[in-house]
């Protein structure tokens, strides 16, 4: 925020003559690109400083996870039950594969069921 502000400030033109674009980007250790994208900023905001300064909001909300307390629980209580027959023990594939034939499961990638057993400490043992 205070760089683009000093972009701001270096670029202004009511001062007096501006200094070309390679000597206001040493002296505020920034990109030539930066300050081209600072001032087409500010030119789209319509000269608002605020909006040139501050940070822009999201076009979409973030997405929510698919593993709220409830999956966890489910997930946790499935990984607790017996292996199918002819393993010794879950995987984490085997359990991706039970997940999806379980309605009540939002279908859940590997890794993901990895990260939820991962975060409460429990072992495929």
């Amino acid at each position: 925020m205070i760089r683009r502000a000093q972009v701001l400030l270096a670029l202004d033109t009511s001062a007096g003559e501006v200094d070309p674009v390679e000597v206001i980007a040493a002296r505020l250790s920034v990109s030539g690109e930066t300050l081209r994208l600072v001032a087409k900023r500010f030119t789209e905001t319509g000269g608002d400083i605020w909006a040139t300064v501050g940070r822009k909001k999201r076009d979409a909300p973030p997405v929510p996870s698919p593993v709220t307390g409830e999956v966890e629980a489910r997930l946790i209580a499935l990984a607790c039950t017996a292996p199918p027959t002819g393993h010794a023990r879950w995987s984490l594939r085997l359990l991706e594969k039970r997940v999806a034939l379980v309605d009540d499961i939002p279908g859940l990638d590997h890794s993901t069921i990895g990260r939820v057993l991962k975060k409460r400490n429990f072992a495929l043992i």
